[in-house]
């Protein structure tokens, strides 16, 4: 699944992105407003869904090589968060729907979690 797959499967704005990323694929995906499950569940290439808006959040994905950070329940980054995520190249976009609908979304359409 590519990041362009996941922006159509969520109707997800896409907050930073250059081209080149929207054709990236994405392997695996986590959801959690808990940075320290991601940084024990987390397995390279993956998307983070999180309602969680903090600098720490693209600490932790640059940490994991994540490679898109997806926002749920419309929650938005600051421009210092939008430009530290344009800094380490990954891209962010956000959703209208929960983390459960989300990440339902994209389990339904073929994304798994990095532990099956």
């Amino acid at each position: 699944m590519t990041i362009q797959d996941i922006k159509d499967i969520l109707h997800a704005e896409i907050l930073w992105a250059d081209e080149d990323m929207l054709s990236h694929e994405v392997h695996t995906a986590c959801g959690s407003d808990m940075m320290s499950d991601v940084l024990a569940f987390v397995k390279d290439q993956a998307v983070l869904l999180t309602g969680l808006v903090n600098p720490q959040v693209i600490r932790t994905a640059e940490m994991m090589d994540i490679v898109c950070i997806v926002f749920v329940r419309g929650k938005m980054p600051d421009p210092s968060m939008i430009g530290l995520a344009e800094e380490r190249g990954i891209a962010l976009l956000s959703c209208g729907q929960r983390m459960f609908t989300a990440c339902g979304l994209l389990y339904e359409n073929g994304l798994r979690g990095g532990c099956e």
